[in-house]
C-alpha cells in the first residue's frame, strides 16, 4: 500500500526491541511479557499458534504519556476504526498493523510500516519494547505478532491522523483511564461463545483487539473490579454502537 504522507517512511529503521528504555509505568508490563505471563492469559483467551503458515501479521500497540512510576493520568494507546467498507474486520476498532511484506525484516518493522501507513505514525519517534507471542486470528486464519512501543514525545494525538479512508476511517489515542473505568467494561456473547468488550466513545472494542487490550490491564496492574456477569448478546449491541460493522 502506498499513501501520500508528509514524512515518508524509513524501512528497516527502529526496529530493535529497547525494554531498557522503557518508562517505569511500562516495566512491570514489559516484565509480564518477556516472562510469558501475557502469552499464557491471551493462549487461554485468544489462542496462540505453533503455526507460522505462510501468512503473517503484525500490530503495533503503542502507548503514550508522562514518565512518571505508575500509570500516568494522560496515559493513552492508538487505535483506529476500520472502515465498514473493508472486506475483513469491518468497522472494527483495531491496532494499526497489517500483513507481513516480503521486504520487512521482522514483525516490528512490519508493525511501524503499517502504522505510517495507516496512521501516518513517524516511526522515528518511537521506542519499541517488547514483543508477544504471535496470535492465532481465526476469522483470517494466520499468526499476529503484537507489538509493545511507547510513543514518549508530547501530542500522540497531534502527530497521527486518517490518511486513507479506505483503510481506516478514525485514528485516535483512547486513554487507558476511559478503557480501566469498569462503566466501560462488559463481556459480549455469541452463542457459546463470550469475551470481554469495552465501550469507547460509543464504539465498542472486542474481539481480538479487546483480548490484548484485557489481558495488558491485567497484567500491567491497572485493572479495576468491573462487572463480569454483564453479559450482552454481541449482534444487538454491535447494532447499537458506531462500529457499523458489516456483517452485524
Amino acid at each position: 500500500m502506498t499513501h501520500k504522507q508528509q514524512r515518508p517512511d524509513q524501512p528497516g529503521t527502529n526496529i530493535m526491541l529497547r525494554p531498557e528504555d522503557s518508562p517505569q509505568w511500562l516495566t512491570p508490563l514489559i516484565g509480564e511479557i518477556r516472562s510469558g505471563e501475557v502469552d499464557g492469559t491471551l493462549r487461554r483467551k485468544a489462542g496462540l499458534s505453533a503455526d507460522s503458515g505462510p501468512k503473517k501479521a503484525a500490530v503495533l500497540m503503542l502507548f503514550d504519556g508522562q514518565t512518571t512510576p505508575t500509570l500516568p493520568d494522560d496515559a493513552t494507546i492508538l487505535l483506529t476504526h476500520r472502515s465498514p467498507t473493508m472486506r475483513s474486520h469491518s468497522g472494527q476498532i483495531a491496532f494499526p498493523g497489517g500483513r507481513v511484506d516480503a521486504t520487512d525484516i521482522n514483525p516490528v518493522d512490519t508493525a511501524l510500516r503499517e502504522a505510517w501507513e495507516e496512521t501516518g505514525l513517524d516511526r522515528t519517534k518511537v521506542t519499541p519494547l517488547a514483543q508477544l507471542g504471535k496470535i492465532f486470528i481465526q476469522a483470517s486464519g494466520y499468526p499476529v505478532y503484537p507489538i509493545l512501543a511507547y510513543w514518549g514525545k508530547p501530542g500522540l494525538h497531534d502527530n497521527v491522523r486518517v490518511v486513507s479512508p479506505n483503510e481506516a476511517d478514525e485514528v485516535f489515542a483512547a486513554p487507558i483511564g476511559e478503557l480501566r473505568d469498569p462503566m466501560n467494561r462488559f463481556t459480549v456473547s455469541r452463542g457459546a461463545w463470550n469475551g470481554p468488550a469495552f465501550r469507547f466513545n460509543d464504539y465498542v472494542i472486542w474481539g481480538f483487539t479487546s483480548n490484548i487490550l484485557d489481558a495488558l490491564i491485567a497484567h500491567a496492574g491497572w485493572e479495576l473490579e468491573w462487572d463480569r456477569e454483564k453479559h450482552y448478546d454481541l449482534a444487538q449491541t454491535l447494532a447499537a454502537s458506531r462500529n457499523n460493522e458489516r456483517h452485524f
